[in-house]
C-alpha cells in the first residue's frame, strides 16, 4: 500500500509540490503557482465546457466541502466499492478524468463572473484545507480519505480541469 502511495505521488508532483515524509501534504503548493499564472493572465480562459471562473469556484467548492461535508453523497456501498476504485486508479495513474461540466451533487449553482474572484476563492479554500488539523469529511463518491489522499484528490482534480484552460 506505502508503494502505491509513493508511487501516486511521485507522479502527482507537478501539482503537489514537494512534501517530506513528516510533514502533511500541501496540495495547494503548485497550484498556487498556477493560480498565479492565471491572475497574471488577463485572457485566460478555457477552450471548452464551464467559463473559467465557474471552474474555479468548482475547484473551491470540492476543497472546502472535503472539510463542511458534501450537500450529497452516494450510497456507503458505491463508495466502498465503485467510488473507492476508482480514487485507487487515479491515484496509480497520478490522473484524474471525470465529467468536466459536472457539478457537485447538490452543490450550489457556479455564480463567479471574474477570473479574479475564482482565483481569490480557490486560493482560501487551499488555505483552509492547509491549515486545517481535524477530521475531513468523506468525499461525496470516494468515501473516508486521510489528509494525504484528499490532498492528491484536489490536485489531481484542478490538474484535470487546468488541461482545458489556456494562459494566452
Amino acid at each position: 500500500m506505502k508503494r502505491r502511495t509513493l508511487l501516486a505521488a511521485s507522479v502527482a508532483a507537478p501539482l503537489l509540490g514537494t512534501a517530506h515524509a513528516d510533514a502533511p501534504p500541501r496540495a495547494s503548493a503548485d497550484v498556487r503557482k498556477w493560480l498565479d499564472a492565471l491572475a497574471a493572465s488577463p485572457k485566460a480562459h478555457t477552450r471548452e465546457g464551464w467559463a473559467l471562473p465557474q471552474v474555479l469556484e468548482h475547484l473551491a467548492q470540492s476543497v472546502n466541502f472535503s472539510l463542511d461535508g458534501f450537500p450529497e453523497a452516494k450510497s456507503a456501498f458505491f463508495q466502498s466499492t465503485a467510488g473507492s476504485a476508482a480514487f485507487a486508479v487515479f491515484k496509480w495513474r497520478g490522473k484524474m478524468s471525470h465529467g468536466l461540466t459536472e457539478p457537485i451533487p447538490g452543490a450550489p449553482a457556479l455564480k463567479l463572473l471574474t477570473v479574479s474572484d475564482g482565483v481569490q476563492t480557490l486560493r482560501a479554500a487551499l488555505a483552509r484545507f492547509d491549515s486545517h488539523t481535524g477530521a475531513l469529511k468523506p468525499h461525496f463518491a470516494y468515501g473516508t480519505l486521510n489528509k494525504a489522499d484528499y490532498a492528491l484528490a484536489h490536485a489531481l482534480h484542478v490538474q484535470n480541469h487546468a488541461e482545458r484552460v489556456v494562459l494566452g
